[in-house]
């Protein structure tokens, strides 16, 4: 959307680049918010406060100014922020311990099936309805999910405590959690590294494959389709091999070293290798590098104290939140710095590393943490 969007305005498509950074910024902030607001309202009613936010992001995205798409992106970014420390209190109440990799990896899966989907029906909506037309139609799905979630409110909302005060003074809870226990600062500062890798994988794979390799953008475009789908498989694969006697942290460190191996061979590739080759790379470095986050919050969650899920998820993913933000313009800087993006992949590769052996290197530090 953003070239039709782009001409309308009559400004340059690299603003998207801004777009993404402010919604991201939105999330940071209401992630931080998120624990004390579904402990107040309940985990079903800042979901559905979520979508309406987002809702209306995107029909202030609709209006042809540059003012009101900043500002419907910030609204976009909050209403997106406190979906995942909503989801993970919820299922962290239910999710027997042993299953609770898988399970949070398949709600994670809806991350990029909800991208692939937005692909596939967003520029058919385009041509029927317009690009501001596919933005409310966006929008008006977002209400309908709202709306679908009112009957499952009560029961699942059950142990929220409408004296929870909710103050300025408490965003910074999230984070003091986290830095107050050694194991959830430890996986906050890997997802750091992580998003950044996701994120400078999934914002330039494209651009690397068509300059440096000459695909055309079509053939380069399906590879990064390839690698996503790679990346909705790795997300089951990896939850269910967690589960089944990997556990958490050495699954997390397998995907560091997995990580490091295909940003290194991504930086490695060559225009006269065989395509099937390429691909083959390239679905793995997806599915490790977009396949991590499930296995990472249901650690996450593991690891809070009793009835912090919420809270502690929101910490951390303020923490990966800014690695999101941070992560494409370095990985473009550095790439700029040296005259290629092999330069970028590379540095992915030493820093998941250094990751994968701080992962390891906790061994049986890793402990429950006191309440």
């Amino acid at each position: 959307m953003a070239p039709a969007v782009a001409e309308s305005l009559g400004i340059s498509a690299g603003y998207t680049g801004l777009y993404v950074a402010i919604v991201y910024l939105g999330a940071m902030l209401a992630s931080l918010a998120g624990g004390g607001a579904v402990a107040r309202f309940g985990a079903i009613r800042v979901s559905q406060g979520g979508l309406v936010l987002c809702a209306l992001g995107l029909a202030l995205c609709a209006l042809p100014t540059a003012a009101s798409i900043a500002v419907g992106a910030f609204l976009i970014g909050l209403g997106y922020g406190p979906i995942t420390p909503a989801s993970s209190h919820l299922l962290a109440r239910g999710t027997p311990a042993h299953r609770l990799s898988l399970v949070f990896s398949i709600k994670q899966t809806g991350v990029p099936l909800g991208g692939a989907l937005a692909g596939a029906v967003v520029p058919s909506l385009m041509l029927a309805l317009g690009w501001q037309g596919a933005l409310l139609a966006v929008a008006a799905a977002n209400l309908a999910c709202a709306v679908a979630a009112q009957p499952v409110r009560a029961p699942l909302d059950d142990d929220r405590d409408p004296k929870r005060s909710l103050v300025i003074a408490n965003l910074a809870q999230p984070v003091r959690l986290v830095l107050s226990h050694p194991v959830l600062r430890m996986l906050a500062g890997c997802s750091f590294v992580f998003s950044i890798t996701q994120l400078s994988f999934t914002s330039y794979l494209v651009t690397y494959l068509h300059g440096t390799l000459s695909y055309t953008l079509v053939a380069a475009g399906f590879v990064l389709a390839l690698a996503q789908f790679g990346g909705v498989a790795g997300r089951v694969l990896w939850g269910w091999a967690a589960d089944r006697g990997w556990g958490a942290r050495r699954t997390l460190a397998g995907l560091g070293l997995l990580m490091g191996a295909s940003a290194s061979a991504t930086a490695l590739l060559q225009p006269g290798w065989p395509l099937g080759l390429v691909v083959a790379i390239l679905v793995v470095f997806g599915g490790s590098a977009i396949g991590w986050n499930g296995v990472y919050l249901a650690e996450v969650a593991r690891r809070a104290p009793t009835g912090q899920a919420g809270l502690a998820t929101g910490g951390t993913l303020a923490v990966t939140f800014f690695g999101v933000v941070l992560g494409p313009p370095v990985f473009g800087a550095l790439s700029s710095f040296f005259g290629s993006y092999r330069a970028g992949f590379a540095a992915l590769a030493l820093a998941t590393c250094c990751c994968a052996w701080v992962l390891l290197r906790a061994g049986g530090s890793i402990v429950r943490e006191p309440v």
